[in-house]
């Protein structure tokens, strides 16, 4: 299955990502966007770094755990080559929805030639849903600032 597009936006960057369920198409969509800054297929996966985020709704969560992997690579050189074990669940005592991973990857950038720099993910145009426009039935959309 296809997991993500880079697709045009006028002075932007825009990705759309797939899944067989939500948690792939969020995984998916977090590979697309260092695929916006090196080649991501290249990243070689020696370290691991533990992600864990909460939002309000499934955007916000989004929106934080793809800008948790830009601060991971601007505070840390970390590149991220895979997304693991990757869970997005609810607590019926919490009004926040929880995601957790472990990101596989690289903490040396300077092995990397880079193409692109993302600066934030941000709302606009963003899409999560269920659709049978894509590869999977989970379907992610953000655009980045680069």
């Amino acid at each position: 299955m296809e997991r993500y597009r880079i697709l045009d936006h006028a002075g932007d960057g825009k990705i759309r990502a797939f899944g067989a369920t939500l948690e792939e198409a969020f995984g998916n969509a977090a590979l697309a966007v260092v695929s916006l800054m090196t080649d991501r297929e290249t990243i070689e996966r020696r370290v691991e770094r533990g992600v864990a985020v909460e939002g309000g709704d499934l955007g916000q969560l989004l929106v934080r755990f793809l800008n948790e992997i830009l601060y991971l690579f601007d505070a840390q050189g970390f590149l991220p080559g895979a997304v693991e074990n990757l869970t997005i669940e609810a607590p019926a005592a919490s009004s926040m929805v929880r995601l957790t991973a472990r990101l596989a990857g690289d903490d040396r950038p300077g092995r990397y030639e880079f193409h692109g720099d993302v600066k934030a993910v941000t709302y606009n145009e963003m899409k999560i849903e269920t659709c049978p426009c894509g590869p999977g039935p989970w379907t992610v959309q953000v655009v980045v600032d680069l």
